[in-house]
């Protein structure tokens, strides 16, 4: 594995919606992880926000994912990239599935962590299909170890799902609301 830190066990998925997006990442536990995304920004913006989340995400000593490709996570200054690249990389990589197929490509790809989601209901996806405990455990399959919950998760469903071993959770709402 490519990494510098611990992986950290709590993510927070940056999104438009996050109305106090500093005091959201001021808030988490020192040495969470943060995937930063906002994908919607024109360029210039998405660097400028960018530029103001490493800057906390260093002061707080969290972990900073850009959901992008590794060589723009590179240049930019994350600690690795968010997607479903198979390139090769020096930083961490992260990779979003939603079913098995797309958990073989990630494992095969040697991500360092898989986004399995949605695991629950999700505000920012109403009415998706959720894959709920089985699904998930069903997803992730032996290599729970690599896995984070992402998908209406918050700390009480995170503790649900301790039987299944799984490496961490991530969420949008319950980590950015104060």
């Amino acid at each position: 594995m490519r990494r510098r830190h611990p992986l950290p066990r709590i993510w927070l998925m940056t999104d438009e919606r996050i109305a106090d997006l500093d005091g959201a990442i001021m808030r988490l536990p020192r040495g969470s992880g943060i995937v930063f995304r906002h994908y919607s920004l024109e360029s210039g913006a998405r660097r400028t926000l960018f530029n103001r989340v490493r800057a906390l995400a260093r002061r707080y000593r969290h972990v900073l994912l850009l959901a992008d490709t590794p060589l723009r996570a590179r240049a930019w200054g994350a600690d690795g990239s968010h997607n479903r690249s198979t390139l090769q990389s020096q930083g961490l990589r992260s990779a979003a599935v939603h079913d098995v197929h797309e958990h073989i490509v990630a494992i095969r790809a040697r991500a360092d962590l898989i986004f399995v989601s949605p695991v629950f209901q999700t505000q920012s996806h109403p009415g998706s299909r959720s894959l709920g405990r089985i699904g998930l455990a069903l997803v992730a399959g032996k290599h729970r170890s690599r896995t984070i919950a992402l998908g209406g998760m918050n700390t009480i469903r995170a503790r649900s799902l301790s039987s299944l071993k799984i490496h961490g959770w991530a969420a949008i709402d319950a980590l950015s609301q104060p």
